[in-house]
C-alpha cells in the first residue's frame, strides 16, 4: 500500500478555530502533524454522511464526540463514536470516518510517546468531565502554546488523564483472512442480510467447520454474534442520527422494535433513547 506524503504550510497562530467539513478538516489536521509542540489541537463539523479518505497520520490522534455519531473503519476494526466518548488512534493507523447526523468533534494530534500508558491499538474510552473540559481548553489554545506556562501545564495534565480513560466495547474486530474479511465488509455493508454461515462457507468455499474455526481464531466471537455486534452498531450510529427506533430496528434485520430493544438492553444496560439521552441537542450544553 502506497501511503502519499503531503508537504503543509508552516502553522499560522489561531485560537479556538473550527473547520468546516472534511476537505478543511484535514488540511488543517495535516498543518498540525509538523507543530512544533507535543500536542495539535483542532475543533471540526462534519455534514450528515460524509466521509473522509482513507489516511493515517505521523502522530498519535484522539478525538472527542461533541455530536452526532461517527463510524471509524480501520483495518483491523470498526468503531461507532457517540457522544461523550473518545476515540484513540496510534500514528500510522490507516482509517476512515463517516458522520451520522451533523457531527462535531474535537481532536488532538500527539507526538509519539507522549502519553503515559498509550495504547498500541485503537481504543475507544468513555470520556470524563474533566477530559472534556480540558480538551475544550486545547483547541482554544494558540497553535504555538507556551510550553512552559499555564498551556502547556493544562496539555500535561489532558494527556495524563487520556492514558487512564476507561475502554468501552463499541467495536467489531476485522479479521485479516481475505475470506473472512470479505465476508465482514459484506455484512458491514448490509448488516440486516440474513445469509446464513452454510451460505456464507459455500461462498467462500470453505467447509462450515473450518468457517467456524477460522471466524472465532480470528475476531474472538462466533458468526453470529459478530453480526449481532455490527447490527448493534449500525443502529447506534443511525438513533444517534436522529432515526426513528422501529425504523433503524427493522432496517438492521430484527422482527420487532421490542426484540431490538431487548437486545439493545442487554448489551449496553439501557433502552435505546435512555442510552442516547446526551445525543439530544436541546439536552447537550457546550
Amino acid at each position: 500500500m502506497k501511503v502519499a506524503a503531503r508537504r503543509h504550510d508552516a502553522v499560522s497562530v489561531r485560537v479556538g478555530s473550527k473547520q468546516s467539513g472534511p476537505a478543511a478538516a484535514a488540511h488543517y489536521a495535516g498543518q498540525l502533524q509538523q507543530v512544533e509542540r507535543p500536542v495539535g489541537a483542532m475543533a471540526a463539523t462534519y455534514p450528515n454522511e460524509s466521509t473522509s479518505a482513507r489516511h493515517a497520520h505521523r502522530r498519535d490522534q484522539f478525538i472527542l464526540q461533541m455530536a452526532g455519531v461517527t463510524s471509524m473503519m480501520t483495518e483491523r476494526g470498526h468503531f461507532v463514536v457517540p457522544p461523550g466518548h473518545g476515540l484513540w488512534i496510534p500514528a500510522g493507523v490507516v482509517h476512515q470516518s463517516r458522520a451520522w447526523g451533523e457531527v462535531e468533534i474535537q481532536t488532538i494530534y500527539v507526538t509519539p510517546h507522549q502519553v503515559t500508558n498509550a495504547p498500541a491499538t485503537c481504543r475507544l474510552v468513555k470520556v470524563s468531565p474533566l477530559v472534556e473540559a480540558l480538551m475544550d481548553e486545547a483547541v482554544r489554545m494558540p497553535t504555538r502554546y507556551d510550553p512552559d506556562g499555564r498551556d502547556g501545564r493544562l496539555v500535561e495534565f489532558l494527556l495524563d488523564e487520556i492514558g487512564g480513560m476507561p475502554e468501552v466495547s463499541l467495536h467489531v474486530q476485522m479479521p485479516p483472512d481475505p475470506r473472512l474479511a470479505a465476508i465482514c465488509e459484506a455484512v458491514l455493508v448490509d448488516p440486516s442480510s440474513d445469509l446464513t454461515l452454510d451460505e456464507w462457507a459455500d461462498r467462500c468455499r470453505l467447509s462450515r467447520r473450518t468457517l467456524t474455526r477460522l471466524f472465532r481464531r480470528e475476531t474472538g466471537q462466533s458468526f453470529s454474534a459478530w453480526r449481532q455486534r455490527v447490527r448493534l452498531l449500525e443502529a447506534l450510529a443511525r438513533l444517534g442520527a436522529g432515526e426513528a427506533v422501529t425504523c433503524v430496528a427493522l432496517d438492521v434485520g430484527y422482527e420487532s422494535p421490542s426484540a431490538f430493544a431487548a437486545m439493545f438492553k442487554r448489551e449496553l444496560g439501557a433502552a435505546p433513547r435512555q442510552y442516547l439521552r446526551w445525543a439530544d441537542p436541546e439536552i447537550v450544553l457546550r
